[in-house]
């Protein structure tokens, strides 16, 4: 029986390397998937090959970290990590077709993570909450192909609804949906491609990582988040003042999680802008993140007419969001497009975009 299954790519509204410090974050799910083909034949090898990439690779249902590489380690990590919970794994033909882009910071890993898994689980009779199927996707992200990320991505791809954002509360591991429909009110929010790729799996974002956790250990805590409930605690027991620095964007971001969630469902695009407007300039002072590139995109966009606008992502390159009145966002894109080029920056790819459903049957 061929099994198809989707999932879609990630923009992260705000909340920006809150997850793996236990904070909140508000993604939504892009329209944009991912789709997994498998078609189990009763072996012990899984053969998958993309239109993305030239020739299939195959590999044993017992591989190992380290031994698949490159983009098929998503899906081999997968293998490996419903094999390691003692779910059972079918071998096959599996095909991936996708429109989510890669390298841009939406997600594309986590798409494919999450569609792989969901035709595994579908063609094996395996039946799992989302929050293990997140769990999941993201051990093959960390201890399979090796990259230190958090569970923001896989819940966002899992869980997205509709016209709906989703505030996750990563401490109690909890998703609750929260009404965003711009369009609703004149307002449209732009995904901005600046077609620079971005670093995820490099050294930069585990650096990241290790500064928050000793920023915390230095506060006497388990996590910032211990930090932010009992009631920001004076940075200044951080001696290292890079470790403060990122203490300081991780406790204020979540503040501007909850401040967003507030605006907008106030209705109030304008603060609700701000707030995005204030996110970029923390990752760009305190969390050091962005790059001269993807400040160009973010303060072009506000000087043209934008509410505000923050990078999205875990940084160095990919997209920017933009809070934009309907009635202005040709002229902020027009804008962005002539100020990029002038600047010697590829031309950025400007579209309209909104919350979309999250995993299911293709």
């Amino acid at each position: 029986m061929t099994v198809r299954y989707a999932a879609p790519g990630r923009v992260n509204l705000i909340g920006e390397h809150t997850d793996y410090n236990l904070g909140f974050a508000l993604p939504i799910a892009l329209p944009q998937r991912t789709v997994v083909t498998f078609t189990p034949d009763g072996g012990d090898t899984i053969t998958v090959g993309s239109l993305r990439a030239d020739g299939a690779v195959r590999f044993p249902l017992a591989t190992a970290p380290g031994q698949v590489t490159d983009w098929a380690a998503y899906v081999a990590g997968v293998v490996w990590a419903l094999r390691q919970a003692g779910h059972p794994v079918p071998g096959g033909a599996m095909s991936i077709t996708s429109d989510v882009e890669m390298g841009s910071g939406l997600s594309s890993s986590a798409a494919l993570q999450c569609a792989v898994l969901g035709a595994i689980a579908s063609a094996a009779g395996v039946e799992m909450d989302r929050i293990e199927q997140a769990r999941l996707a993201q051990r093959a992200e960390n201890e399979y192909v090796g990259a230190p990320t958090g569970l923001l991505d896989q819940l966002a791809s899992l869980f997205g609804q509709p016209s709906n954002a989703l505030l996750i509360d990563f401490r109690d591991l909890t998703v609750a949906p929260v009404t965003f429909d711009p369009d609703g009110h004149g307002v449209v929010l732009l995904l901005i491609d600046s077609r620079a790729p971005h670093r995820h799996v490099g050294g930069e974002y585990a650096a990241r990582r290790a500064s928050c956790e000793r920023a915390a250990a230095a506060l006497g805590a388990s996590s910032l988040r211990d930090v932010w409930d009992r009631g920001r605690a004076e940075l200044d027991a951080i001696h290292n003042p890079i470790d403060a620095r990122r203490a300081r964007h991780v406790l204020n971001e979540n503040g501007r999680v909850l401040d967003f969630v507030a605006a907008i469902g106030d209705s109030d695009f304008v603060e609700a802008g701000r707030i995005l407007t204030a996110s970029h300039v923390s990752m760009r002072d305190d969390f050091d993140i962005t790059t001269e590139h993807i400040d160009l995109i973010a303060d072009t966009a506000v000087r043209a007419g934008a509410f505000g606008a923050r990078m999205t992502g875990g940084g160095f390159g990919g997209c920017v969001i933009a809070l934009v009145p309907d009635t202005r966002a040709d002229a902020v894109a027009q804008t962005l497009r002539r100020t990029l080029l002038s600047a010697g920056h590829p031309r950025p790819v400007v579209t309209r975009t909104r919350a979309a459903a999250g995993a299911g049957p293709g």
